[in-house]
């Protein structure tokens, strides 16, 4: 006798992105400090005008912005400058606003520093002074050098940890853990970056399932809430967009596709909500794949803590 299953309604709205006015209402709402009247925030070295700074290159461009190297001409010490044009523009604002209240709070030595922010009297542009990491990020060294070994990996994979289990007892969820947003330096210091997508989560259930951050790392979860949602947690999230990390870090290129494919929005979305998860690949040790199975349960609620992945063997073991 067959047995006829009623077939499920999936949820296949695309997360494209929305730049209206209405939609970054709905993506930010915490309260955030405007900008005081006057053009600077004095900056920690005691720098009080851009004009203190020398721009000596650019270090990258993205998200209506451009990153400086610059050094500052009476100490010579040496900055990340990011300067984000049309900050007078509402949704830029709010996300210009957002990255800076999170800067400005958090202190750990697992996140990039703020300095200082610079407003412009015309309020075009915000300048951000922020800690400068010599090494670049993970995914310019991934195009320049090559993938990470495991051993790299797992050095890296403590420190990512560390800096979210800061953010996260803040009540600070990033939402855009990907190789460009974790920078390094000469020492080995490893940082999370680039708050502009972040939210700080005022109370315990506050929702953030919006379609915010990079599309390839969201979480199955963020991109069908209906289907994925009911037990919904911004920070399994982030231990989602993590474990997508490593896996493109050891294996070269984005896990969910095949090597050279370049992803559209719908191969995205079908990939990550009704396949499978990627694996790591059978010379990978017993630890690591262990490890990103439990970064990368389709489930939220299966999907471990930060604190308990600190405690598991592939990063606690060296």
């Amino acid at each position: 006798m067959a047995v006829v299953r009623e077939r499920r309604q999936l949820n296949l709205k695309l997360p494209l992105p929305d730049i209206s006015s209405a939609a970054a209402d709905r993506c930010s709402r915490f309260p955030l400090p405007l900008p005081p009247s006057a053009a600077v925030h004095q900056s920690s070295d005691g720098a009080d005008r851009l004009s203190d700074f020398e721009r000596l290159q650019v270090l990258g461009h993205g998200n209506g912005g451009t990153v400086y190297k610059v050094r500052h001409r009476r100490t010579s010490a040496i900055y990340a400058l990011k300067v984000v044009h049309s900050a007078s523009d509402p949704p830029v604002r709010r996300q210009v606003l957002r990255e800076t209240d999170i800067l400005s709070r958090t202190d750990s030595p697992h996140v990039v520093r703020c300095h200082g922010v610079f407003h412009k009297h015309s309020g075009d542009n915000v300048a951000i002074l922020m800690e400068y990491m010599d090494s670049g990020s993970l995914e310019s060294i991934l195009n320049a050098s090559g993938t990470f070994s495991e051993a790299d990996l797992r050095g890296i994979t403590r420190q990512v940890l560390q800096g979210l289990s800061y953010l996260h007892s803040h009540k600070i969820v990033h939402r855009d853990i990907k190789p460009s947003n974790l920078l390094i330096n000469a020492k080995g210091e490893v940082k999370i970056a680039d708050f502009g997508v972040s939210k700080v989560m005022c109370r315990s259930l506050d929702a953030c399932n919006s379609y915010v951050g990079t599309c390839a790392y969201m979480s199955p979860e963020r991109f069908d809430p209906d289907t994925y949602g009911g037990n919904y947690s911004g920070y399994a999230g982030d231990v989602w967009g993590l474990g997508l990390t490593l896996l493109e870090l050891y294996m070269g290129h984005f896990p969910f596709l095949p090597q050279g494919q370049r992803p559209d929005w719908a191969t995205l979305m079908c990939a990550i909500c009704f396949g499978e998860p990627p694996s790591l690949p059978c010379e990978a040790s017993e630890d690591f794949k262990g490890f990103i199975g439990c970064c990368l349960q389709k489930d939220s609620s299966q999907r471990w803590t930060v604190a308990q992945l600190l405690n598991h063997p592939f990063v606690s073991i060296d």
